[in-house]
């Protein structure tokens, strides 16, 4: 996997620049964690394995950006690479990029679907009954960047999103900076099997549930409108094809299948 800084050259490698011969290049950014099933940080998961199926359907080499998720946002809206994933959708990111259907995404040709759930320690009384949150007594913490800040702020609660990794928020948990965190559902499998496992617990009803995109460059778009639709529709195919139903069916538990628990 090429993992590079942010650099002046990246322009170069242009997803609309083609060698005699040679694949067009797209160069997509990920978020530098660990979000298991779909992603690591070292480029191995069921996002990767989707991609590189799209790529060997379509002719299309893909070179993978490793970066903090804000910084990848930024450096998509800036055109410097070519897209990002998995991109939940925001009406305001529709500035950074283009999502698969516009305004209105198009759910089919999602990669994959995620569900935000909320940590509290074991004995705390916070609650989610599925449209509101009772006893919460202090800021409920999330990771920085990511959309279901949006969610937790029209709840009427207070947000730190001070924290870039899962494991930072249930530290803060614990020591008593915050009621509860929101985190993937990944992650929160992860935190649960762990070393903070006997300490916390799930609410049992997630916050909420989100398809995830492939996001495109602004510039992509425009100049290459037919290699976008085809990248968008192969993901689709691939996704609903054989050969990836087996890879998901061996790394996702059978409850949640195209979704993390």
């Amino acid at each position: 996997m090429n993992v590079l800084g942010i650099g002046a050259g990246l322009a170069a490698v242009s997803a609309y620049a083609l060698q005699a011969g040679a694949p067009p290049a797209i160069t997509l950014c990920y978020e530098r964690a660990n979000v298991q099933p779909w992603r690591t940080e070292d480029g191995r998961g069921l996002n990767f394995e989707l991609l590189k199926l799209v790529g060997q359907r379509e002719g299309i080499r893909f070179d993978f950006q490793s970066m903090p998720w804000k910084r990848c946002l930024a450096q998509l809206k800036a055109n410097a690479v070519d897209g990002a994933f998995a991109v939940s959708f925001k009406t305001d990111r529709r500035e950074v990029g283009e999502y698969p259907g516009g305004a209105t995404p198009d759910v089919a040709k999602r990669m994959h679907i995620d569900r935000y759930i909320l940590i509290r320690r074991k004995g705390s009384s916070v609650e989610w009954d599925g449209k509101a949150l009772h006893n919460v007594d202090g800021a409920i913490g999330a990771q920085l960047g990511y959309s279901v800040t949006d969610l937790l702020r029209s709840l009427n609660v207070t947000v730190d999103e001070g924290s870039q990794r899962s494991d930072e928020l249930v530290r803060k948990l614990l020591a008593g900076r915050l009621a509860a965190a929101a985190v993937g559902g990944s992650d929160a499998r992860t935190l649960l099997t762990g070393p903070y496992g006997p300490q916390i617990e799930a609410l049992p009803l997630p916050l909420v549930e989100k398809p995830y995109f492939l996001l495109l460059s602004h510039r992509l778009v425009e100049r290459q409108p037919q290699l976008a639709r085809r990248i968008w529709d192969a993901v689709e195919a691939v996704r609903n094809g054989e050969q990836y139903r087996k890879l998901e069916k061996s790394a996702v538990p059978a409850a949640g299948k195209d979704k993390q628990p």
